[in-house]
């Protein structure tokens, strides 16, 4: 799968938002609610909910995070394939 670069860059270019991919590749599948807990207690982020789910969108646009149903929770996944990708092509 192609993903777009810009995008992947973008999402990249946010300590935020690297914070969010450190937290979930470290433990994936967390709600978002653990997530905020996480990232306020081991970062000192002062952040709402609503903060954290606008750069989850970012990474979503990129590939980077997605979202599935476990039980009643919606659980949020780390997808490294676009990074992968991306550093493939100079790598190589």
């Amino acid at each position: 799968m192609n993903w777009n670069k810009d995008a992947i860059f973008k999402a990249l270019g946010d300590t935020t938002r690297r914070l969010i991919l450190d937290e979930l590749s470290e433990r994936n599948e967390q709600s978002l609610y653990e997530l905020t807990v996480r990232l306020i207690t081991k970062h000192d982020l002062s952040m709402t909910r609503q903060a954290i789910a606008k750069h989850l969108s970012v990474l979503e646009d990129a590939g980077l995070v997605s979202s599935k149903r476990k039980g009643k929770y919606r659980v949020l996944v780390f997808n490294n394939e676009p990074l992968k990708n991306l550093l493939k092509t100079w790598i190589e």
